[in-house]
């Protein structure tokens, strides 16, 4: 986000910011609250999640280190549309709504950094509904998995494994599809060793396998 900037800029944004650490489990805002700030993530995993009509809550995005989020605030929008929870413990640095606006005033780098960022998460939703439509589940299930592994895989002597606590429940939602759904596939992958799964850990076995699914045309 502050990409372009020189170490003065940059020293000015950082005293402006309120530092937080989030447990895991616990909420940075709820969907609902009032648009109060705009943050980054600078250590941890977070993961945006939306409650529907039905009260079924289903996951948006993850947040990773180095992500900015709360974009309300950019917008002049009153409400965060979405709860933004903490996968893990983290830290997040934020700014008040009045202090946001000064800091786009005055650093116009950042608002086209921010515009940047906006395009490339407007792609990826576009590309998930496109899939919802298009593909098969086994193959939006690969491809979740491919995206988390390639944007915070670890590698291990297993193979790569996602460096952040992952449910089935939030595979599922990632792909658009039923846990029962998801559970299926998984334990169908575990078992031919092209995944490696815990309590809340997923580790790509074989990746080439993996990939192969999710390339696979339906």
């Amino acid at each position: 986000l502050f990409a372009g900037l020189d170490a003065a800029a940059r020293c000015a944004i950082m005293a402006t910011a309120q530092q937080r650490r989030i447990a895991g489990g616990d909420a940075v805002f709820r969907q609902g609250d009032d648009a109060a700030a705009f943050f980054v993530l600078i250590e941890g995993h977070l993961k945006a999640v939306q409650i529907d009509s039905t009260g079924r809550q289903i996951l948006i995005h993850f947040v990773y280190a180095n992500d900015f989020f709360g974009c309300v605030a950019l917008m002049d929008r009153e409400r965060y549309p979405a709860t933004l929870l903490a996968v893990k413990d983290s830290v997040v640095l934020g700014w008040s709504r009045a202090e946001t606006g000064n800091l786009l005033r005055r650093h116009p780098a950042v608002a086209a950094n921010a515009l940047s960022g906006f395009g490339g998460r407007l792609l990826e939703f576009q590309a998930r509904i496109r899939d919802s439509q298009t593909h098969k589940a086994y193959r939006r299930i690969a491809q979740a998995l491919l995206h988390l592994a390639c944007h915070k895989g670890l590698r291990t002597e297993c193979g790569i494994a996602i460096d952040f606590p992952v449910t089935r429940q939030d595979v599922a939602e990632m792909a658009g599809t039923t846990l029962h759904t998801a559970s299926r596939i998984l334990t169908g992958w575990e078992k031919q060793g092209i995944l490696a799964c815990g309590r809340q850990r997923i580790a790509v076995t074989d990746f080439k396998r993996l990939t192969a699914l999710a390339e696979h045309a339906d």
